[in-house]
């Protein structure tokens, strides 16, 4: 299985460096032909229907379920990365960007709204924790390799100096560069906007185990409880550090709008700002955010060693923020008494390992229930589509009283068979009109 390009590590997250900055005539006409049509969709009246939707949902309002899928690695089956017709390396992320909007609207057809609008990321360096967590082989994951990972914290004892606090360096001149170059390209047909999703998300466990490998973490909240808790503040005190200098230099952007926030679902709401003053997309404030935490890492371990080992943290962190989205692939009913003790608490996630009924008693109205069906039966070149029916009749019937949202996610291959992600779309809604 091949990785897609546009889902790791590409100048859609990252920026472009100063010197790939440039689209030849051929490109910027694709690129142009690619946005006319996006700007098509975003003015349709749906649109905004969708956004009303989101903010009501957000909002605790009742609505419809809202449903929402991200193909991910499945991208690979439905835009191949050698079908783009740029040249240019930079114009073809552009145009990936561009055709996936397109086909979210065309052919996928779930909620996610479609914008007359063009996004870029600052282009940035994240240190991060000062240490290589780099595995090795990684050179060979695309073509469908393997790799091996080696934790840079070989010793709790004696290594735990080797971590440092995060900084963010961002290259104000590139970034004022693509935003110029996209400007140029997309004038009269969408607006280009700064926005960097990822410096809302804040993941301990996940870091803790890129460090120190998800074993070594499980065993060594046995062996090594106080060298847990050191760590844990190191990497707490960093995640704080980052996000005062981000909002102190204007970097934060505003995410309670069309940004994806958590592990599911928008951000629209009346409860936060969409945009800064004169509708600017950066320089948020935390308090003006939503933060996005969870800990699937730890998904196996006691709800009292969760509370014990992470739940402080995770506390210490959402304090500043203004609504929080909580949870990933981790069981939530059984920390449950835990996890809505953590302030702002708005969006929880409520994955294939949960129990749909017990979230749905512990969620009630007062939350937003996020569900994540398993994505394994998208896998497959021929769905099941009696089962998928099944499934979905059976949840809507015990999360009636929900604010229920019903996002597929984790797609690492739709079977090679691309309509499997439209037709579980159709499915969904279908079952969703159809409900009694």
């Amino acid at each position: 299985m091949s990785i897609d390009k546009a889902q790791c590590g590409n100048w859609m997250l990252t920026g472009p460096q100063k010197e790939q900055i440039s689209i030849n005539a051929h490109d910027r006409e694709i690129l142009r032909n690619h946005a006319k049509r996006l700007r098509e969709l975003a003015e349709l009246p749906i649109q905004q229907e969708k956004v009303r939707l989101w903010t009501a949902h957000n909002d605790l309002q009742d609505t419809r379920p809202l449903i929402f899928i991200d193909p991910e690695n499945g991208w690979n089956e439905i835009i191949p990365w050698d079908t783009l017709e740029c040249e240019g390396e930079l114009a073809k992320d552009w145009e990936m960007w561009l055709r996936k909007e397109v086909i979210w609207g065309e052919k996928m057809k779930d909620d996610r709204v479609q914008e007359a609008k063009f996004y870029l990321p600052y282009t940035a360096v994240d240190t991060e924790w000062g240490v290589d967590t780099t595995p090795e082989g990684m050179e060979g994951v695309e073509s469908g390799g393997a790799y091996t990972f080696h934790p840079p914290i070989e010793d709790m004892e004696t290594d735990l100096d080797l971590v440092k606090c995060p900084e963010i360096h961002v290259d104000e001149e590139a970034t004022r560069m693509a935003y110029d170059l996209a400007c140029e390209i997309f004038d009269g047909i969408l607006t280009v906007e700064i926005r960097h999703k990822w410096w809302h998300s804040m993941h301990l466990t996940w870091d803790y185990s890129n460090l120190r490998g998800l074993e070594n973490m499980l065993y060594d909240f046995y062996d090594y409880p106080d060298e847990v808790h050191q760590l844990m503040r190191k990497m707490t005190d960093g995640y704080k550090a980052k996000a005062r200098y981000l909002q102190e230099h204007g970097y934060l952007c505003y995410n309670s709008n069309s940004s994806y926030v958590g592990s599911g679902g928008y951000g629209f709401s009346t409860q936060l700002p969409a945009c800064g003053p004169q509708g600017q997309s950066t320089g948020a404030a935390m308090k003006d955010m939503w933060l996005f935490l969870e800990s699937q890492e730890t998904g196996e371990v006691s709800p009292q060693m969760f509370a014990e080992f992470v739940l402080p943290y995770q506390i210490e962190l959402a304090e500043d923020f203004g609504m929080l989205s909580y949870g990933c692939c981790e069981p939530i009913n059984p920390r449950w008494d835990y996890v809505k003790k953590i302030p702002h608490l708005r969006r929880v996630s409520v994955s294939a390992w949960a129990n749909v009924e017990t979230m749905s008693e512990q969620l009630g109205s007062d939350y937003v229930y996020s569900h994540k069906p398993s994505p394994s039966y998208l896998a497959v070149p021929q769905m099941d589509e009696d089962y998928i029916r099944t499934y979905i009749r059976d949840f809507l019937k015990k999360t009636r009283r929900n604010h229920v949202e019903i996002m597929m996610k984790d797609n690492h291959t739709l079977g090679k068979n691309p309509e499997n992600a439209y037709r579980w779309v159709q499915i969904v809604r279908e079952e969703i009109e159809n409900m009694d």
